[in-house]
């Protein structure tokens, strides 16, 4: 089965400053893997990338067997992109904005979208402009969830969150993948939360990948993924 992505030899510079060198790796269907990797050394770059944002000084991304650069609209409607949580239309309350979204999604799924509120306890007649970083990233990702997408891409969705909303939400994203055989690729500040999550989890430094394995190793290996991380970097 051909992998959901696809990030081959993968070179790419920030005026003289290297961000990688011969980047490879690929997240198959139905797997939740996580990127690490300390400020700086790339992650969000990634997905500039894998969205077509950005263009690498050389290498290639594919998602669903299609080039960064010619993703269909089609490919695009397989896919849901969280960037560090925002929103837009902040002038919206929280079941307007589910109203006015809906329309451009024909496979929307609004009790993604509620469930998600009603379990982390957001007033539906709350306007986004009063709400709290942590609140924004609750609707941002109900909203997500709502255009059920195939693949999942989520850059430090937990920003905003406290530890109580966080262990909630991760094993509400675990249930709503395991339950539709959901592909993530994710990105998160917070190495406990990939602990409880992640099938597989990439260790990346400035400029290479240290290690990509699945998460038992990690596991098999270190008391925790937070000390795997740390002596494979050899900092936090």
């Amino acid at each position: 089965m051909e992998p959901i992505i696809q990030c081959e030899n993968i070179t790419h510079y920030y005026g003289d400053r290297l961000i990688y060198k011969d980047l490879n790796f690929e997240v198959q269907q139905g797997k939740i893997l996580g990127l690490l990797g300390k400020n700086g050394t790339g992650k969000t770059t990634i997905i500039n990338i894998l969205n077509g944002y950005l263009r690498p000084q050389s290498g290639v991304c594919r998602m669903f067997g299609e080039e960064m650069d010619k993703i269909t609209p089609e490919t695009k409607g397989k896919i849901g992109l969280l960037l560090e949580g925002h929103i837009q239309h902040s002038y919206f309350n929280v079941r307007q904005i589910e109203k006015y979204y809906s329309r451009f999604f024909p496979n929307w799924k609004a009790d993604a979208y509620y469930g998600l509120i009603e379990k982390l306890q957001v007033t539906p007649t709350q306007k986004i402009s009063t709400m709290s970083c942590g609140q924004r990233s609750q609707v941002a990702l109900g909203l997500l969830f709502a255009q059920d997408p195939e693949l999942l891409i989520l850059d430090d969705f937990s920003m905003g969150l406290d530890p109580g909303y966080r262990r909630l939400f991760v094993e509400y994203l675990k249930e709503y993948a395991v339950s539709g055989n959901k592909t993530i690729f994710m990105t998160s500040h917070i190495i406990q939360d990939m602990e409880m999550l992640i099938d597989d989890c990439i260790i990346l430094d400035y400029g290479k990948i240290l290690l990509h394995e699945p998460v038992d190793y990690f596991l098999n290996n270190y008391k925790t993924l937070e000390d795997a991380f740390i002596e494979i970097t050899g900092k936090y």
